[in-house]
């Protein structure tokens, strides 16, 4: 029997999490991403931050890899001034998750970027973010949904060839597309909502948090390259 493909997802490191008696350090990870992951036919691995000399080694134990969501990427990454509303930094997590994107590219390794993932794969070939827009979350802590639009004929119109709607929570997007980058979804707004290579490796992001919806598309298209990776590598 055909063994699932391994997906890493990338975590969040907290100075203070709380849960029964503790309140320490901890990497965690919204549990909406493994759930995702396996409802689309994956197997799970959690890659909290660690050295970025070490990512290749770790990339090249998966078969595919996601960079989820989270804070905002510290505009410097971008050769970009502060604005005032850009969120606080988050310089290892910056760091590990570049340099597992670097690795994903460099090995061939399927990628699919969450919201920050999508703009972190971004600015890692070169691109710039907008720093804040308006209108794309329901309010402080809860998720919003809009409609996207595929571009057609993209990796991202062959999983979902229609309109649909989304679940939302974000202030930043991508401005200057990075190299090789081309937009496969929008929003109403003009706003890019999806973004990805031609041809190989299998690379896509996406603005929206789809493991806060019931749609496994996505995800599943991730799954698919991940697995289709797996078997060349074992053959």
């Amino acid at each position: 029997m055909d063994v699932p493909p391994l997906i890493g997802v990338s975590t969040y490191l907290e100075d203070e999490a709380g849960w029964g008696v503790w309140t320490m350090p901890a990497a965690l990870l919204p549990a909406g991403y493994p759930a995702l992951v396996r409802a689309a036919g994956g197997l799970v691995a959690m890659l909290p931050p660690d050295a970025p000399e070490r990512a290749g080694a770790v990339v090249a134990r998966v078969d595919g890899l996601v960079i989820a969501g989270g804070p905002d990427v510290e505009p410097a990454r971008y050769g970009a001034e502060r604005d005032p509303r850009t969120g606080p930094p988050a310089p290892a997590r910056d760091a590990w998750e570049l340099a597992l994107i670097d690795a994903a590219l460099s090995l061939g390794t399927p990628l699919l970027g969450i919201c920050r993932g999508m703009q972190l794969l971004n600015v890692a070939l070169g691109g710039t973010l907008v720093q804040h827009l308006d209108g794309h979350t329901g309010g402080t802590g809860v998720f919003g949904s809009h409609p996207v639009k595929p571009v057609p004929g993209s990796r991202y119109a062959a999983a979902v060839p229609e309109e649909s709607v989304v679940p939302a929570y974000h202030h930043q997007c991508v401005d200057e597309l990075g190299r090789g980058l081309s937009v496969s979804a929008q929003a109403d707004d003009g706003t890019v909502e999806a973004i990805e290579t031609a041809g190989e490796p299998w690379v896509l992001g996406v603005q929206w948090h789809p493991e806060m919806g019931e749609d496994t598309r996505v995800m599943r298209a991730l799954v698919e390259a991940a697995a289709t990776r797996g078997r060349r590598w074992s053959g």
